[in-house]
């Protein structure tokens, strides 16, 4: 029976929550569509979401009327573009009609000053409103993204061994990341590019109506030719990324160290060569069909922003021809320069359904995981554990547990377990790999909660305590230490924050670590590297356990801390462990059962329950499940 029941080991299943994403193209509808289509739904969304923003409502109002004022003022430059040339450069005896005379510069002088001013208007507008964007999206970004860290930090120890580490930082990078670029990319695109577009229109109307009706039939024959383009592209986009993570897997594969010697050991490195070569030629040809469908798609849109100018210039002339006396070059020119602006603005807006439902999508997850409620809390008259003789006690009656994520017809992977542990006693947990040894030290803190059964922390049901409480009780030190990236004295003080050098080094004494710190160059400022890299295995074992030391808990408990050490680590380590354990209540979860023969009480775990328990003459002397395991550990070195 696996330990971890129904998958409660790291790294197992994710569950509802998915795999980690990864940013698409925006140019890849297609796969976008389907990613948003994966949103949980979420009651009153567009209501959560105005919450969000709310304290921002005067900076958003004002956002707004800055977007507003300048798509409006986008249409002025053409109109004045038309006087300048018609009343300006070009203007006409008002005596003799199609007469033109020589410039009028003081006209022309003062149109070009109102376009100028213009101009720098909606440059000033613009900066004004990428300010205020920028600074409520990643307002409500920071927002956002602390309080879900605060809110994952408030979750049981079942989600995150359920849940793929990548998958939450996918929800705090790419979801949370992404509510900043909303309001810029959303929101003042759909509003800008909406209000741009229609004042174009209504420019284009003002300066000719039958020059608007050729733009407007014309129009949608290139927007069509470039989301085609764009679709091919995309498409071709999509494969080339995928071979080129292929590619990117090859070398991870076959150049680690790892690799490198299981090709060596069983001579493949030709085969793998041959593999990477065959995917380098597939990477070849799409890069060179994307590159060729670049140069189609550049080419159909030049075709087609230099064809309706000319068309334009063809209908403008049959209708000078015909004598319309309002088609002038201002007109023309005018014209033209507005149509070319309309292109991408359209473009933009026939995604506004896409871009709005990838907003709601991204919020959608966000809202998913602040929902969540964690399934371990605080009763409402919870109480600090109590001080006093009884501290120290650990009692288990009846208790029976199932990992949350366990199916069923699973066996518990603890079944009516009963036991005490008297204040100050040492107690070891043995038997088989799977048996429930550690999950007896999963619910002493509550780090899970039992299923049928009671646990007892000082004479206390645990379930009426405050969890803090019982947590700053109780020193853990597992098989797998985990140091940040830090000095040694902030790795020790994460333990008690306060505390003064004279208190490291007494817990690094005690932890029998304290010379070996010390023969470092730079001592207790020595960066011990990710995870502890820079030391080794029985050195990162006793700085956890001098960190354990520091906070000077009344209850130990030990997961198998020296299993994954070398004999000469696991000796020295074990002295630690022996000094750490005198006068604490000590719970040794153990697989070498060497180090707990002077245990006062060993219990004997097999498939959830206790089946033996006494010290270690008396298990030997009964010639049980003990005795048996005892003895075919000290034969393994034997038959090594």
């Amino acid at each position: 029976m696996s330990m971890h029941g129904g998958g409660g080991a790291p790294g197992g299943q994710t569950g509802k929550f998915g795999k980690p994403r990864t940013r698409i193209s925006a140019a890849d509808e297609s796969a976008q569509r389907a990613e948003n289509a994966e949103a949980p739904e979420i009651p009153n969304l567009l209501g959560r979401i105005a919450e969000l923003f709310a304290p921002h409502r005067t900076a958003l109002t004002l956002t707004v009327v800055l977007v507003l004022v300048a798509a409006g003022l986008s249409v002025i430059p053409p109109l004045l573009t038309q006087r300048a040339f018609d009343d300006g450069l070009f203007p006409v005896d008002p005596s003799e009609p199609g007469q033109v005379v020589a410039p009028n510069l003081p006209v022309l002088a003062w149109i070009v000053g109102a376009m100028i001013a213009v101009y720098i208007v909606s440059a000033l507008l613009a900066v004004w409103q990428t300010w205020l964007t920028a600074t409520i999206g990643n307002n409500v970004m920071g927002a956002l993204r602390v309080r879900m860290f605060t809110h994952l930090q408030s979750m049981e120890l079942s989600f995150f061994t359920r849940t793929k580490t990548g998958v939450i930082q996918s929800r705090l990078q790419n979801d949370v990341g992404g509510v900043a670029s909303v309001l810029t990319n959303t929101v003042s695109s759909v509003l800008g590019n909406t209000v741009t577009v229609i004042s174009a229109f209504i420019a284009m109307w003002l300066l000719n109506w039958q020059l608007t009706v050729v733009a407007i039939v014309l129009m949608p024959f290139m927007v069509i030719a470039q989301r085609r383009v764009g679709k091919v592209r995309a498409r071709i986009a999509g494969q080339t990324q995928e071979s080129l993570s292929e590619m990117t897997a090859i070398t991870q594969e076959t150049l680690s160290v790892s690799g490198i010697l299981l090709s060596k050991s069983f001579t493949r490195q030709q085969n793998e060569i041959d593999r990477y070569a065959d995917e380098n030629r597939t990477q070849i040809g799409l890069q060179v069909r994307q590159q060729m469908t670049g140069q189609w798609f550049f080419a159909m849109v030049n075709i087609f922003m230099s064809s309706i100018p000319a068309i334009v210039y063809l209908v403008a002339g049959l209708l000078i021809g015909g004598g319309a006396a309002d088609v002038t070059a201002g007109t023309i020119v005018a014209f033209t320069t507005v149509q070319a602006r309309l292109l991408f603005p359209l473009m933009a807006l026939m995604r506004v359904s896409l871009d709005l439902q990838t907003s709601s999508a991204l919020f959608a997850r966000i809202f998913e995981y602040l929902d969540l409620r964690p399934t371990i809390t605080d009763a409402p008259d919870a109480r600090d554990a109590a001080s006093g003789p009884a501290l120290g006690r650990v009692e288990f009656d009846g208790v029976t547990f199932r990992y949350p994520d366990a199916t069923d017809d699973t066996a518990p992977t603890l079944d009516g377990v009963s036991f005490t542990i008297e204040p100050g006693q040492y107690a070891a947990f043995v038997g088989p790999s799977g048996a429930g040894k550690t999950t007896v030290s999963y619910l002493v803190p509550r780090l899970y909660e039992a299923t049928g059964g009671t646990v007892r922390f000082a004479g206390d049901d645990v379930r009426e305590l405050r969890q803090s409480s019982l947590v700053e009780r109780i020193g853990i030190v597992s098989q797998e230490t985990y140091l940040f990236h830090a000095t040694i004295a902030d790795n020790l003080r994460y333990a008690k924050p306060e505390a003064t050098q004279a208190e490291l080094e007494a817990a690094a004494r005690a932890a029998n670590i304290h010379e070996t710190i010390m023969s470092f160059p730079a001592g207790y400022e020595t960066t011990v590297g990710e995870r502890g890299y820079r030391l080794s295995g029985g050195e990162k074992q006793r700085i956890a356990i001098a960190r354990v030391l520091l906070k000077d808990p009344p209850v130990l408990v030990l997961d198998e801390a020296t299993s994954a050490l070398d004999t000469i680590s696991e000796r020295v380590v074990q002295e630690a462990l022996d000094d750490a354990a005198r006068g604490r209540t000590t719970i040794a979860i153990a697989h070498r059962l060497s180090t707990v023969v002077a245990a006062d009480v060993i219990f004997v775990v097999v498939a959830g329950r206790i089946v033996e328990q006494g010290v270690h003459a008396e298990l030997i002397a009964a010639g049980g499940v003990y005795a048996s395991l005892y003895r075919q550990q000290e034969q393994a070195p034997a038959v090594r």
